[in-house]
């Protein structure tokens, strides 16, 4: 089977390099429905608006294959009592 997502944090790191808009209360909003019925996220953008960037933003958060704590500390999840939960937990 293959990867659907281009796996690590390689991409969000790109991202953060240059002009960077936090956008990771959507990390925390995915977070508390993670295991309850709600657990299907519609990830719903124009075209142009960024959607690319919150996959990588999400590949990067969830993705177990890369330690990604100092792409996050100092971030709107970092603030989130769920951030160390999921952070690095998942095989993607």
């Amino acid at each position: 089977m293959g990867n659907y997502l281009n796996v690590g944090n390689a991409g969000f790191e790109t991202i953060r390099k240059g002009i960077y808009v936090d956008k990771t209360e959507m990390i925390s909003f995915i977070n508390h429905t993670l295991g309850t019925t709600d657990k299907l996220t519609c990830v719903s953008r124009p075209r142009r608006f960024g959607k690319s960037f919150a996959a990588k933003m999400l590949c990067a958060y969830y993705d177990k294959s890369c330690d990604s704590h100092a792409l996050f500390d100092g971030l709107a999840i970092s603030k989130d009592e769920t951030y160390e939960k999921y952070l690095n937990k998942y095989a993607l």
